[in-house]
């Protein structure tokens, strides 16, 4: 039987990872099910995978199952339950009209679970890369309330929200991402092209350079020369890069790290803090209680810096401290929050503050991006003022120098 690697979280929230031999994923998303911990990743060992051909042809073909599935299946199925069609039939029915293949097999194989008698969230975990913690946890406080529906709608505009941040932080990123590959381009056409054709003027004329195009010549004369290594050091850096950010401390120090760009950071920081009040408000106003609000909350958090912090509070509550003082210890959150944390505990609205918190924040983010070009046209000017005036001394300096002499003669 081939063997799988798992990771899944117990009832506190811990991490825990090993080894099982099953006959399929499923079949260890059941056993770590029945052993009360919540299925995360399920993977087969690589030398243990058989595939055929026409499994890797279908699995090209399969679309990427991503947040607009997960939030058009949510709304769908919370309609039809809500207009009492029964949960097997509402399935099959998404099922046939689900225009991603790879969602429609999960759904399928959903429906084969939920009529095998088994509840709706544990089929839903036998796709942990489908179906996060937060939203089983979700699915499991709708099937042991009675308010699945509503959980489903609440999920929905959740995820939402989780689409448009994403999208809104993509945005915030991609205009100075380009401008800055730009600029890079700009130097190595100036550096390849543009230099060495001046050079070859200057070489002629038997003068002295001055320091600056001495130095632009230099640094031109390399690049060209060492131009294969130079793009095999960059490759080679983008993937060791790529592999320090997919570690556990590097993507720590990563997510850390971007929050304290400028511009860029204090969108990332106000973007966090709003998917962190809207989990929190639904987790709470669903019935979760506080230490599994916490666990899912910090599950969901999309910067891992944010994420440690969250379990940290996790682990104060545990200890009997007060909600308000394990988010003032761990020094993320604003004093807007903090302070809608502590009216909210005297008064037991905590989770309808936290949601105009999100409201406040998600505003704010729509914002900063609408704004985001003026407020980084400012660094633009520099970088390229200064790029422009090395190059002017540079490439200019010799012929004014030059030109100086001959009218002073």
């Amino acid at each position: 039987m081939p063997l799988y690697l798992y990771q899944a979280r117990d009832a506190k929230g811990e991490l825990q990872k090993g080894r099982f031999e099953g006959g399929t994923s499923a079949e260890v998303a059941d056993h770590l099910l029945a052993a009360g911990l919540i299925p995360i990743d399920i993977r087969a060992l690589p030398e243990q995978v058989e595939f055929s051909l026409g499994d890797v042809l279908g699995r090209t073909r399969a679309q990427p199952i991503g947040l607009v599935e997960l939030q058009l299946f949510s709304r769908q199925l919370h309609t039809m339950l809500r207009a009492g069609v029964p949960i097997l039939r509402a399935l099959a029915s998404l099922r046939e009209s689900s225009v991603n293949t790879g969602f429609a097999r999960v759904l399928a194989d959903i429906n084969d679970g939920l009529g095998q008698g088994r509840e709706l969230s544990v089929c839903l975990a036998r796709h942990p890369k489908v179906f996060d913690s937060f939203y089983l946890a979700m699915i499991r406080v709708g099937e042991m309330t009675g308010r699945l529906d509503e959980v489903l709608d609440r999920l929905a505009v959740h995820l939402d929200f989780e689409r448009r941040a994403r999208e809104m932080v993509k945005g915030a990123i991609r205009y100075p991402l380009f401008v800055i590959i730009a600029l890079v381009v700009a130097m190595g056409v100036i550096n390849l092209f543009v230099i060495p054709a001046f050079a070859k003027v200057y070489s002629g004329m038997n003068a002295e350079l001055p320091l600056m195009t001495q130095i632009l010549i230099a640094t031109s004369n390399f690049t060209r020369d060492n131009i294969h290594f130079l793009i095999g050091g960059a490759g080679v850096a983008l993937l060791a890069f790529r592999a320090w950010i997919n570690s556990e401390n590097g993507r720590y120090a990563w997510d850390r790290f971007k929050l304290r760009l400028p511009v860029v950071g204090k969108i990332l920081r106000k973007s966090a803090l709003a998917r962190f009040a809207r989990s929190f408000a639904l987790a709470s106003r669903s019935g979760v209680p506080i230490l599994q609000v916490l666990t899912v909350v910090s599950a969901v958090a999309d910067n891992r810096y944010y994420a440690d912090k969250i379990t940290r509070m996790r682990e104060g509550v545990e200890r009997g401290e007060s909600l308000l003082r394990t988010a003032t210890l761990a020094g993320v959150f604003t004093p807007v929050v903090l302070q809608m944390l502590a009216v909210g505990e005297e008064t037991g609205e905590i989770d309808n503050l936290l949601q105009e918190i999100a409201v406040m924040y998600e505003q704010e983010v729509e914002y900063e991006i609408s704004t985001l070009s003026q407020q980084i046209e400012p660094i633009l000017i520099t970088a390229l003022g200064a790029m422009v005036l090395v190059l002017a001394l540079g490439v200019f300096l010799p012929i004014w120098d030059m030109g100086s002499k001959t009218f002073g003669h």
